[in-house]
């Protein structure tokens, strides 16, 4: 990246500290009906980036596919956010056994004239492993919902902002090296959002609140209020459930709570006091969290992921942005 793109897109972040004091004033985490119209989401868009993903095959660190992956993203949300406002982050990481990663945090600002933020992320790789499958538990994952999923329905998103200019602005953050890790230890997930929070394009970067997407296009998904949401951001989660409730999704997003899951925004919670909430299929056991029966397994493919849920998780969150936020515009 040139000097030039790097020092826009610093400016473009850097604007939002200037928010300073103007954003700590408003309630960041009350919404109200704003009377404004709210584009069309398309599951068949979200479904086709999907599918263009799981195309290029698993997405694992330092494989031919998150190679490919990584070029397909940019180019992407370049199409829809100009060259300008589109930030790779790239960085290494520790692997195990003395490998080195390469991974690349993609961003992406729409609206970037407006001080007054929010975030949107998801994960865009994919397990190296098939460690809860009975056969060929060593090799990677397709991740058409864990990892697919969140990054398709945020890239139909970003064609919508394209096209109508969200009343506020936009950071699409897609983490790298979040499903790395080996079950049994944490240390090696989340290498993305960690490396992020620690590294952010300018610092003082302060959003009202953020929104994490995670496996939303499986057949037969539910959404509790995940624990660790209701504890950072419980109004932020109400709102999003009540829009759903209201559009007839109630089977979908559950009036029930959830359990506690271990994600990218705990690290953004934690180390940066972001308001950040995770939309993620999971029931609740008395072990805690259990998600599909395809998880971590080779059956993670196109397969499961059905187009109404896309449709439902987009609607709701463009209702959000489009019409539920105050804004001095």
């Amino acid at each position: 990246m040139s000097k030039l793109r790097y020092a826009i897109v610093f400016l473009i972040y850097g604007l939002v500290i200037g928010c300073g004091a103007g954003c700590e004033s408003k309630n960041q985490l009350t919404f109200e009906k704003q009377g404004r119209n709210v584009p069309s989401f398309n599951a068949d868009s979200a479904y086709h980036f999907i599918e263009q993903q799981v195309t290029m095959g698993p997405r694992d660190p330092n494989s031919k596919g998150h190679k490919q992956t990584k070029q397909y993203l940019l180019n992407k949300l370049q199409s829809y956010a100009s060259d300008q406002t589109v930030y790779p982050q790239n960085f290494s990481a520790e692997g195990y056994e003395g490998e080195t990663l390469e991974l690349t945090n993609i961003i992406a600002a729409f609206n970037p004239q407006a001080t007054d933020r929010i975030m949107l992320c998801a994960h865009w790789d994919t397990r190296p492993r098939a460690d809860r499958d009975t056969i060929n538990t060593q090799e990677p994952i397709l991740g058409a919902d864990d990892g697919g999923s969140g990054v398709g329905v945020l890239l139909e998103l970003a064609r919508l902002f394209e096209r109508h200019n969200p009343p506020i602005g936009v950071d699409i953050v897609l983490f790298d090296g979040e499903d790395y890790g080996k079950e049994g230890t944490l240390s090696k997930y989340f290498l993305g959002s960690r490396y992020w929070v620690k590294n952010p394009p300018v610092p003082g970067y302060k959003p009202r609140f953020g929104i994490l997407l995670d496996m939303v296009g499986g057949k037969a998904a539910q959404f509790p209020r995940e624990e660790y949401s209701m504890q950072y951001a419980p109004g932020l989660v109400s709102e999003i459930w009540g829009i759903a409730d209201n559009m007839g999704y109630s089977n979908l997003f559950l009036d029930k709570s959830g359990s506690a899951v271990s994600d990218d925004h705990v690290i953004i919670n934690r180390e940066l006091g972001i308001p950040t909430i995770n939309i993620i299929n999971h029931t609740v056991t008395s072990d805690g969290a259990e998600f599909a029966p395809y998880w971590h397994t080779h059956n993670d493919d196109m397969d499961i992921i059905q187009k109404t849920t896309l449709q439902k998780v987009g609607r709701v969150v463009a209702e959000l942005i489009y019409n539920r936020i105050e804004t001095d515009s």
